[in-house]
C-alpha cells in the first residue's frame, strides 16, 4: 500500500496511524509513504518505522513569488515520479491524507486504475482533497455535512484517527512525570501549538512564565524549532519550577498523560487527541487557516462546555488569566473532561483500515 500525505503534523500522523491500524490485521502489508522532498514526514515516517519517496512538489502562494512560478514544473516532474513510484512500487490501495504531495500521488494512481482512499480531517477540506474528491474510490471523514464538499455515495464517517498510544492512557502518569521530571504534587501544564509551533501562543506563555511559576504550574512546552531558541532561554530562569520548552515532543502519550489542562491550537488531529485523551482545554485557533475552519472547530466543543476559546488576536492579553483561572478551579477542570470525553472516536484508526481492506475484495 502507498500513503500519501504530509506538510504537518495533522496530515502524517493520520497517516501513521492508519498504516499501524492495518498492520494490526495483516502484518505482512508492504508500505510506502509518499511525502514532499524537505518537509517534516521525511523525518518523521521513517522515525516511525516506514520507508517514505519525496516529490519536488510545494503549495501555492496567494502572492506573486519565485515558488509560484516553479509551481508548474513541480507539478510536471511530481507527477511523472509518481508514475515511475506506481509502476515499480505497484500498490493495490493508495490512501492520501492530504498535504501537497498526496495530490499527484493520487491523481496517479486513480488515473490507472488503482483503488483510492482519501481521509479529510476537516469540517472544510483541503485543496487537494477536495480536487481528489470525484475521483477516489471512498473518502472518509470526520464531520457531519461533508456532503457540501464530496459525492455522497463516497463518503463514510470514520472519524480522525489518533496515534495508538494516545488511545490508552491509564497508568502512565506516574512514568510520564519520571520522563518530564516533574513533581507529582504540583499541577502540569501542557502546550502545544501544532508541529511547527505558533507564534502568538508561543508569545504569550512567555509572557506569562512568572506568573506560572507563581501559582505552582508546570509547564511542558513544545514550542516548534523555530521559536525554541528564544523559549529555551526564558525558561532558565525558572528551570528549578518544572518549567520545560521542547521543540517536538515525540512521546506526546506521555505529555498528555502528565498534563492536567492543555493549550492548543484547534486543528482537527489536535481535537481528536484531546476527546480521546480526555483533557481539559483552552483553544487558540490559527487564524491563518482556509475559511477560518479552527474557529469552527473549537466552537463546536465550546457549545458543548468541551473547550475554552481564547482569539488569537486576544491571546497575549487573555491566556495567562484564562489558565490560571481554569487551574483554581477543578470543578469546571473535570466538566471539561467528561464533556470532551463524550467527543472521543478513538477506534477512527481502525474503522478506516476495515474501509481500505474492502477495496481488496474482488
Amino acid at each position: 500500500m502507498i500513503i500519501s500525505g504530509g506538510g504537518t503534523g495533522g496530515h502524517i500522523f493520520p497517516a501513521i496511524a492508519i498504516a499501524n491500524a492495518l498492520k494490526a490485521v495483516y502484518d505482512d502489508i508492504e508500505f510506502l509513504f509518499v511525502g514532499a522532498e524537505g518537509r517534516m514526514e521525511m523525518e518523521k515516517v521513517p522515525a516511525a518505522g516506514f520507508k517514505i519517496e519525496g516529490l519536488w512538489i510545494s503549495g501555492f502562494q496567494r502572492k506573486l513569488t519565485m515558488s509560484n512560478l516553479m509551481f508548474p514544473f513541480k507539478v510536471i516532474a511530481s507527477l511523472r515520479k509518481a508514475k515511475q513510484i506506481l509502476k515499480s512500487f505497484q500498490p493495490d490501495v493508495a490512501i492520501g491524507t492530504g498535504g501537497y504531495a498526496s495530490g499527484p500521488m493520487l491523481r496517479v494512481a486513480s488515473q490507472s486504475g488503482i483503488p483510492t482512499v482519501i481521509q479529510e480531517q476537516n469540517s472544510f477540506p483541503g485543496i487537494t482533497n477536495k480536487l481528489l474528491g470525484s475521483k477516489v474510490s471512498k473518502v472518509c471523514v470526520a464531520y457531519n455535512g461533508m456532503e457540501k464538499y464530496f459525492p455522497k455515495e463516497k463518503i463514510i464517517l470514520t472519524g480522525n484517527p489518533v496515534r495508538k498510544d494516545i488511545t490508552d492512557l491509564s497508568g502512565k502518569r506516574n512514568e510520564a512525570l519520571q520522563f518530564f521530571e516533574l513533581d507529582g504534587t504540583k499541577k502540569v501544564l501542557l502546550v502545544i501549538g501544532g508541529s511547527l509551533g505558533a507564534r502568538t501562543i508561543n508569545e504569550s506563555i512567555e509572557n506569562n512564565l512568572a506568573e506560572l511559576a507563581q501559582n505552582n504550574i508546570q509547564l511542558i512546552w513544545q514550542t516548534g524549532k523555530a521559536y525554541f531558541p528564544q523559549a529555551k532561554e526564558a525558561v532558565s530562569k525558572y528551570a528549578d519550577k518544572g518549567i520545560k520548552a521542547f521543540d517536538f515532543i515525540s512521546k506526546m502519550d506521555l505529555a498528555y498523560a502528565s498534563a492536567d489542562a492543555v493549550v492548543s491550537r484547534a486543528g482537527a488531529i489536535s481535537l481528536s487527541e484531546l476527546a480521546v485523551a480526555g483533557k481539559a482545554c483552552i483553544l487558540v485557533p490559527s487564524p491563518n487557516v482556509a475559511e477560518d475552519h479552527q474557529t469552527k472547530n473549537a466552537m463546536a466543543l465550546v457549545k458543548m462546555d468541551a473547550a475554552v476559546m481564547v482569539k488569537d488576536i486576544e491571546s497575549r492579553q487573555k491566556l495567562g488569566k484564562e489558565i490560571t483561572d481554569l487551574f483554581s478551579n477543578e470543578t469546571k477542570q473535570k466538566q471539561l473532561q467528561e464533556n470532551i470525553k463524550k467527543m472521543a472516536m478513538p477506534d477512527a484508526a481502525q474503522h478506516i483500515a476495515q474501509e481500505i481492506l474492502k477495496l481488496l475484495i474482488k
